[in-house]
């Protein structure tokens, strides 16, 4: 996986950027109605679960697993928002909160597969533990309106947004011969 994700890097920059993109638009237009919120969220999760299920093609298969579900779910979710953009939201809560569980403990497990070869997985763990506060969070302290959600979404957008965007950095610099790896030194590089 650490291979796929230094010759693929850019598709952790694209996913970073989406949820910067969509962070900002949340923040710097919180009083958008909650049907577009749905919309821009629905298209979000639907981007973002693409992008996992053609990560998930390129990984090897005993590493496909949590991008497998990580895709699905981001379908299933931006579907079922696009659908039906009338939904309240507290269902749109509901369904925003459990992506963004779900989403965070995918990403820790695979930081967790990635631990022993490279070091810096703790960004990916940052982001699935951003993922996952945040979904709890949504969930035990409901907010009173859309502008609210908006700020608290758009936070939270942009803080993952920001930490998939150094993770690629760092999996683009590794394609490029810097020394991720722990371990031992290799000759002409460091630990």
């Amino acid at each position: 996986m650490l291979d796929y994700l230094a010759e693929h890097w850019w598709v952790l920059a694209v996913r970073g950027a989406a949820a910067i993109v969509f962070g900002l638009v949340a923040v710097l237009w919180p009083g958008i109605t909650a049907v577009a919120l749905a919309t821009v969220f629905g298209v979000y999760a639907l981007v973002d679960g693409v992008f996992a299920g053609w990560a998930a093609t390129r990984a090897q298969e005993s590493e496909r697993p949590p991008l497998i579900w990580e895709a699905i779910l981001g379908v299933v979710v931006g579907l079922v928002v696009l659908a039906w953009p009338l939904a309240t939201v507290l269902v749109l809560t509901i369904l925003l909160g459990l992506w963004a569980i779900v989403t965070g403990v995918f990403e820790i497990l695979t930081a967790y597969r990635l631990r022993r070869d490279i070091s810096g997985e703790w960004l990916y763990i940052f982001s699935g533990a951003v993922s996952v506060a945040f979904g709890l969070v949504i969930w035990i302290v409901p907010f009173g309106g859309a502008i609210a959600m908006s700020f608290a979404i758009g936070a939270y957008a942009i803080v993952f947004g920001a930490a998939l965007i150094a993770l690629s950095l760092r999996m683009r610099g590794y394609g490029r011969g810097s020394p991720l790896r722990s371990g031992p030194a290799q000759p002409g590089g460091t630990a």
